[in-house]
């Protein structure tokens, strides 16, 4: 509506100029009229008209197809009386340019639609009367013919624009929004969560399920925070790697710890179908070996252009060797369902394995490569 207002504006002085120019050709023509009386009484109307309109168009309220369509009529009733106020061989109208007003008019309000249905009336009213149409005539109508359109069509496109304008400025607003409190959140709450759960754990007994709440409740917030933060209609096809890491983490048989950013991490739905799949292949690596008491933690690092996903177990380890030995004998399980997964997506899958059990660093890029 701001934008129809600023046009209207402008069309106040469009409204003005081709009305000065009607009553300046029309006084220079007087000698043309048969009846002059009824042409200076049809003139002084238009000037009349052209200052209700003005008045009547700034206030959006009153801008309803029942004014448009009596600034139409009042253009198209001065075209209908030109050859009888001047003569049946008229060349030039009364109004003239003045029909322009209208003409924009309908254009702003119904877009290439409305300046199509008032321009073809327009020609229709100009043309129909006249005995002989000569190249300026034909001229002005192909012009008004192409113009009401086109105006109309940039009329859409620039309140188009402004529409698609304000909807980012409040996604921004609100992303912006978002961000700070996932920053105060991650900042504050979600840490002291954090170091109540691995302080927990470590002491045991009553403690333990403390911890256990502490995580449940960091799993939730983080969750929280991450929906609200995700745009539904990710750019280029992107989902929450996060957000599915914790999904998947959720319905497995082993404990799973999920540590993400506060916010959504954007990446190309394969390399998060995959990431996620390799995960899981590592949970079943722990739940296979060491059992469903065994605890996992799963934590995601987003950079600009790469995640790294780290996967970690308290379980008794990997043998030296073994799987170098699996590989050799044929047995490509891990080669394959977790390795081949990440190298597939240009990443690197890394292993790292002890007494305190195992750790997979899986580095996986934003965009798979083409």
């Amino acid at each position: 509506m701001a934008v129809e207002d600023r046009l209207h504006s402008a069309l106040a002085i469009v409204r003005v100029v081709v009305t000065v120019n009607m009553v300046g050709l029309n006084a220079y023509r007087r000698d043309n009229f048969d009846h002059p009386t009824v042409g200076l009484l049809v003139v002084v109307a238009l000037v009349a008209w052209t200052g209700a309109a003005i008045w009547l168009y700034r206030d959006r309220t009153r801008r309803r197809p029942v004014l448009l369509v009596a600034d139409l009529t009042v253009v198209l009733a001065a075209l209908a009386v030109t050859p009888w106020v001047k003569s049946p061989e008229f060349n030039a109208t009364i109004p003239g340019f003045y029909v322009m007003g209208a003409l924009f008019a309908w254009a702003i309000h119904w877009h290439w639609r409305g300046g199509l249905v008032a321009a073809a009336l327009i020609a229709a009213f100009d043309l129909l009367p006249r005995s002989d149409v000569d190249q300026g005539n034909y001229g002005n109508t192909f012009l008004i013919l192409i113009g009401g359109p086109i105006v109309g069509f940039m009329c859409e496109s620039l309140q188009r624009m402004a529409r698609e304008r304000d909807a980012a400025e409040r996604a921004a607003a609100a992303a912006e929004e978002r961000t700070r409190l996932a920053r105060a959140v991650h900042d504050g709450v979600l840490q002291v969560l954090a170091m109540t759960q691995r302080r927990g754990t470590a002491a045991g007994g009553e403690w333990a399920e403390l911890a256990r709440l502490a995580g449940e409740q960091e799993r939730g917030l983080r969750s929280l925070i991450r929906q609200q933060d995700t745009v539904p209609d990710a750019p280029g096809g992107r989902v929450d790697l996060a957000g599915a890491l914790e999904a998947m983490a959720t319905a497995h048989p082993v404990r799973v710890d999920v540590a993400t950013p506060g916010s959504a991490v954007l990446v190309d739905a394969r390399v998060a179908e995959e990431t996620v799949a390799a995960v899981r292949a590592c949970l079943d690596n722990v739940l296979a070996h060491a059992g469903a008491d065994a605890s996992a933690w799963v934590l995601a690092q987003a950079g600009p252009h790469e995640v790294t996903v780290s996967v970690r177990d308290d379980g008794p380890g990997i043998a030296a060797g073994r799987l170098e030995q699996a590989a050799a004998d044929g047995r490509l399980g891990v080669a394959s369902s977790i390795r081949g997964r990440i190298e597939d997506l240009g990443g690197a899958a890394r292993v790292d394995s002890g007494s305190w059990g195992t750790e997979w660093e899986l580095t996986v890029p934003v965009e798979p490569p083409a």
